[in-house]
């Protein structure tokens, strides 16, 4: 059993590198991004290389990620554990060493002491900010600028994964993924609609799908009146709303 999250990503790309790993739709704005194996692993790579390269991070370090359902929220959970640091996904205020959010979430990290702060629009086709927030660099410009391959150590099964004011090793959040994935009756091949209005857990709507060996298909917004047809579209075989 994979006992690491880089592992179960790892794994969960490796079964079908070229197949819809993660595609995400947003009906308010219409958008909808689809994202292989190897796209998702690239934008992984990229962000712990960011993180340790461009920021300057170590083993073990705390990344705060106040962030909602989304691709990119994915791609960044999945970088810092790649790299070896914890994931912060409080809403408490807590000295971390580097801060991920979006515009309209700036004034409630503001009490978050930090050197190093990030921020996204999670725009449809991974667009920039057209307006960077004070005291903020863009995290999807910055992050093409890193390398496509990460070289750093090993993930250990007993580092931390989740920091805040409950602290989980790797080892704790996969057990836990594959508990939930047990709950929620994720198994192994399936292609799971996820709404994150009631899922907005990243154990729920990420770690779990992963752990037990499916595809996501993650809806914001979602309205009612599409999820059938969606379903039909993208294969999907179970559907939690």
């Amino acid at each position: 059993m994979k006992t690491t999250i880089p592992q179960v990503f790892t794994s969960a790309v490796r079964r079908d590198p070229a197949a819809p790993l993660l595609t995400w739709y947003d009906d308010a704005t219409g958008d909808r991004t689809e994202l292989s194996g190897i796209t998702l692993d690239n934008w992984v790579q990229k962000t712990a290389n960011l993180l340790v390269d461009g920021v300057g991070l170590g083993h073990g370090d705390a990344v705060a990620l106040l962030l909602p359902p989304h691709w990119q929220t994915a791609a960044l959970l999945l970088g810092v554990s790649a790299a070896g640091l914890a994931a912060d996904l409080d809403g408490d205020p807590q000295p971390v060493e580097a801060l991920f959010t979006t515009p309209d979430r700036v004034d409630a990290a503001t009490n978050w002491p930090t050197m190093d702060r990030y921020a996204t629009g999670l725009l449809p086709l991974a667009m920039p900010l057209r307006t960077v927030p004070d005291g903020y660099t863009d995290y999807v410009a910055e992050v093409r600028n890193f390398g496509d391959h990460f070289r750093g150590a090993p993930v250990d099964p007993a580092d931390r994964a989740l920091a805040g004011p409950v602290e989980l090793s790797h080892a704790d959040v996969v057990a836990a993924a594959h508990d939930r994935a047990a709950e929620l009756g994720i198994t192994a091949g399936a292609r799971v609609l996820i709404d994150t209005a009631g899922y907005p857990d990243p154990a729920d709507w990420l770690l779990a799908p992963l752990a037990a060996g499916a595809s996501i298909v993650l809806c914001a917004n979602l309205d009612a009146a599409k999820v059938e047809a969606r379903a039909a579209t993208e294969k999907v075989t179970l559907t939690l709303v």
